[in-house]
């Protein structure tokens, strides 16, 4: 990619543009959402398997079975999504943000309990506010006819993803003509991923993770690692590579991010040769820990017992930090001896990267 000066008349300011050097395979001269291509058949049949989910709640790996129209499971979220934030965000990749944004949609509630979770106020707390599939798909078109946003960004969508379909398809109807992000923690079930086939575009996809172990202790999820492994194959069969217009915005494919963990770069690597082959800490990290009366055993989220690894007064001390230059270069070097190459570097000059 490089910057380009056009000379013009001397009355005509002169205009940048942008070429991406990027091979055909990748580089897309217009892009259609795929959900603008199904059958009017193959819509009414999402709709009645999404209805269907809701009375009987087995989406994502938890597999709560609940009635959502009665109570509530692990999400804490009813038949209706509870939204925190609607809006045009700029803290995505590059390829995804743009110039004008990525209208971020943040679900509130979550069906996983990441004790370094950044949002940590809306993932882990039912704030914000209850809307209808309906209501979801009026704020899509604002979204785009308003905030003239790259795409429909739908935050921590794993526990609402019958009432994401259902705003879709309302979407699609009402005029929407965005491609719609999934931005995922990957704690993803076949079954949501199959309702949802059709009607994303691109896969946001995290794999934070890679022991069992470290999964059960830092995302109250041991079977994190299987189920990522799993979703993030099932979603590149759908979408396939990363894809971009000439103007460097990602239209469809597959992006998975990595965040790199303090003393975890190890498990980094391996996420790195599972992806070439096939810190901001916060919520109860640093907190004090507490400590029973009758025996002194320190305390952690729901009565659980935490070891004592680093400062003893601190929970989950081991993580309490930002990640160094060398862990964050372990796993670098992982990702490019595995044969993977494109990277989301910082840009050396004033535009943005893909």
């Amino acid at each position: 990619m490089r910057h380009c000066l056009l000379q013009r008349a001397p009355s005509v300011p002169r205009t940048a543009r942008r070429r991406l050097h990027l091979a055909p395979p990748f580089l897309l001269d217009n892009y259609t959402p795929r959900y603008l291509g199904l059958s009017s058949r193959d819509a009414a049949k999402k709709r009645s398997l999404a209805y269907a989910h809701l009375r009987n709640c087995n989406l994502c790996p938890r597999q709560c079975g609940v009635n959502r129209h009665e109570t509530t499971g692990m999400c804490l979220i009813g038949d209706t999504a509870k939204v925190n934030v609607i809006a045009p965000h700029f803290g995505e990749e590059p390829c995804i943000q743009g110039h004008n944004g990525s209208g971020a949609v943040f679900m509130s509630g979550c069906n996983m309990r990441c004790i370094f979770c950044q949002n940590y106020d809306i993932a882990h707390q039912r704030n914000g506010m209850d809307l209808t599939p309906e209501a979801l798909a009026e704020w899509y078109l604002k979204l785009q006819d308003v905030g003239n946003v790259h795409n429909i960004n739908i935050v921590t969508p794993e526990h609402v993803v019958p009432q994401v379909a259902l705003s879709i398809l309302h979407a699609a109807e009402l005029g929407l003509r965005l491609p719609i992000v999934y931005n995922t923690s990957s704690y993803d079930s076949l079954a949501s991923l199959e309702l949802m086939d059709g009607l994303v575009d691109i896969y946001l996809a995290d794999f934070k993770l890679w022991e069992p172990s470290t999964s059960k202790r830092l995302l109250k999820a041991d079977d994190y690692p299987q189920t990522a492994r799993e979703s993030i194959k099932a979603m590149h069969k759908q979408v396939g590579d990363l894809c971009f217009t000439g103007d460097g915005i990602a239209k469809v494919g597959l992006l998975v991010r990595h965040l790199v963990m303090p003393g975890r770069e190890a498990e980094g690597a391996e996420i790195m040769r599972f992806l070439a082959s096939e810190y901001h800490p916060d919520a109860h990290v640093g907190k004090k820990k507490r400590r029973t009366k009758a025996s002194g055993a320190v305390e952690g989220a729901k009565g659980q017992t935490e070891p004592d690894e680093g400062d003893p007064d601190v929970r989950y001390s081991d993580i309490n930090r930002a990640v160094t230059n060398e862990e964050v270069s372990v796993v670098r070097k992982a990702a490019m001896e595995a044969g993977l190459w494109r990277f989301c570097d910082p840009p050396k000059h004033g535009g943005f990267v893909i």
